[in-house]
C-alpha cells in the first residue's frame, strides 16, 4: 500500500490519522490528502513535507491503494463504492457501512478473521463500541455475556470542532454558534446523536447492534444511556455486565491484564482509576473500578476510558490498514 488517501483530512479524526500513520511508520510513498472544496489547495504537513489538499474526484482518478475515510456517512455512501471499484481498500470511520452484512466491522484485537480477500470496504466501529468491546471481548470468551447496562460520558471531541468551539466560547463567556441544543459548559446532556422512534439515540443503539455483530452473538442484551460531558478528550463508560457463567475476580483482572491493548488501572485505595485526563494521546483502553455486583448473580461493574479520537477512531483504522497491508 504505497498510495494512501485520507478523506476528511482537515477534521479532527483525519488529522489524527495522519499523525498515527507517521507514528506507526506506515509505508506511505504517495499521500493524497482529501477534504471539502473550501479546503482544496490548502497545505498539510506529513513527515516534514508539505502536501496540497485535493478533491475527492482527483483522489479517485489516482486510484489509491488505501483510502481512510472520515468525512461523514453521506460522503462514504456515495464515494466508498467508487474507490472500491478501482481496487482501493476503503476503511470507513462513519456509520454508513457498519451494519451492512457484506461489510466487516473490525476491532483488530478481536475479529480480524472477519476480513476476507473479497472485502474492499471495511467499517470502523463507533468509538464507544471499540473501547467497550476491547474489555468485554475477552470476558465474553471466558464467561459469556448475557446482558450489559452501559452509561457513557462522552467528550465533546466526539462531535467535532464546532462542539469544541461551543465549549470554549461558553468558558470564555462568548456568544457563538451552538453544536448542541443546550449549553455544555458546567452541564451534561443525555443526548448523543439523534433520537429514534424507540426514545433511544442512535449512539445508544449502536452499542447494541455493533456489539452483536463484532462478537457474532445476537443473544447479547444491551441497554445504554449516552451522555455528552464538558470534557475535551476521552470517552468514559460505566458498564454493568451480567455473564452466563460465574467468575473469579482475581481471574478477571489477570485476564484483562494479559489482553493486548488494555491497561488495568485499578487500585481505588490509592485513588488509582482511569480518567480522561490520563488517556489523551494514548492508544490503549484503560479499565478500572472492577468489582462484583452483589445485587445480581454473575455480574460485574467496570469503568472504561480511552482517547476517542485515537483508539476510538483513527488508531483503530490504521491498525486495520496494517492488517490489510500484511
Amino acid at each position: 500500500m504505497k498510495k494512501v488517501a485520507v478523506v476528511g483530512v482537515s477534521g479532527m479524526v483525519g488529522r489524527a490519522m495522519l499523525e498515527i500513520l507517521e507514528e506507526r511508520n506506515f509505508p506511505v510513498e504517495i499521500l493524497l490528502p482529501v477534504a471539502s472544496g473550501k479546503s482544496v489547495g490548502k497545505e498539510i504537513i506529513f513527515r516534514g513535507s508539505r502536501h496540497k489538499i485535493i478533491s475527492i474526484t482527483e483522489a479517485l482518478k489516482q486510484s489509491p491503494d488505501l483510502a481512510l475515510f472520515s468525512a461523514g456517512s453521506a460522503l462514504s455512501l456515495e464515494w466508498a463504492p467508487e474507490f472500491a471499484k478501482k481496487g482501493t481498500h476503503v476503511i470507513d470511520n462513519s456509520s454508513a457501512w457498519r451494519m451492512n452484512e457484506d461489510v466487516p466491522l473490525i476491532v483488530p484485537e478481536i475479529n480480524t478473521g472477519d476480513i476476507g480477500r473479497e472485502h474492499r470496504i471495511i467499517a470502523n466501529p463507533n468509538c464507544s463500541t471499540i473501547q467497550l468491546l476491547m474489555v468485554m471481548a475477552p470476558l465474553h470468551r471466558a464467561y459469556g455475556i448475557k446482558r450489559m447496562v452501559i452509561s457513557t460520558y462522552q467528550s465533546v471531541t466526539g462531535t467535532g470542532k464546532k462542539a469544541l468551539e461551543q465549549l470554549d466560547n461558553e468558558i470564555r463567556g462568548i456568544q457563538g454558534d451552538m453544536a448542541y441544543p443546550h449549553p455544555i459548559f458546567m452541564n451534561c446532556l443525555p443526548h448523543c446523536d439523534t433520537f429514534l422512534d424507540n426514545a433511544y439515540t442512535r449512539e445508544e443503539m449502536k452499542l447494541l447492534n455493533e456489539t452483536r455483530k463484532i462478537l457474532g452473538d445476537n443473544s447479547i442484551q444491551v441497554t445504554a444511556t449516552a451522555v455528552r460531558v464538558p470534557v475535551t478528550g476521552g470517552h468514559s463508560e460505566s458498564v454493568n455486565a451480567e455473564f452466563k457463567k460465574d467468575f473469579d475476580l482475581t481471574e478477571v483482572k489477570e485476564l484483562l491484564n494479559q489482553t493486548r491493548g488494555l491497561i488495568v488501572r485499578d487500585d481505588p485505595g490509592q485513588n488509582i482509576y482511569p480518567m480522561p485526563v490520563d488517556v489523551r494521546g494514548r492508544d490503549e483502553v484503560f479499565v478500572g473500578r472492577i468489582r462484583r455486583d452483589y445485587s445480581c448473580n454473575n455480574a460485574l461493574n467496570m469503568w472504561i476510558v480511552t482517547d476517542n479520537i485515537r483508539k476510538g477512531a483513527a488508531t483503530n483504522a490504521v491498525q486495520i490498514a496494517e492488517i490489510i497491508n500484511g
